[in-house]
Order: C-alpha cells, then structure tokens, then sequence
C-alpha cells in the first residue's frame, strides 16, 4: 500500500466500518501468508491454503482501493 493509501486509511478509517473492516481483513491475510509462506515445506493442504488467502485477500483489496477511490476523489 501506498503511504497515501495508508494515511486515507488511518484518516476514514474510524467513520467508515467497512473501510475499517477490509484493513483490518486484509492484515490478516497477510499475516497468515507469511506464516504458512515462512514454512520449509507446506504440505498439499497448506498449499491449497496459500491460494484461497491470496484470492480472498486480492479480492477484499480490489474492494479496499475502490473505497480509497472514493476518497481521493474527496480530497482533490
């Protein structure tokens, strides 16, 4: 994320639950990829796993910086 991105976050965060909501979803995600990814080996399960996290947390961003657009549209 951008430092903008994450100042709009920080800024609307607290009035808009879904903003809010997709953050805190998004970090983690991220936090259990890095958990499995950190692993030597992942079995054909957590592999499976890896996928669903890296959909499920493309898709809650692509949601994410769509309200971030509406946003930056304010403050211009």
């Amino acid at each position: 994320m951008e430092a903008k991105d994450l100042e709009l976050i920080e800024k609307y965060g607290a009035e808009d639950s879904q903003l809010k909501a997709l953050w805190d979803q998004h970090n983690n995600y991220e936090k259990m990829l890095d958990k499995l990814e950190s692993k030597a080996y992942l079995s054909p399960t957590e592999m499976q796993e890896v996928k669903e996290l890296k959909k499920k947390k493309l898709a809650g961003k692509t949601t994410l910086l769509a309200l971030l657009d509406k946003y930056r549209k304010l403050e211009a």
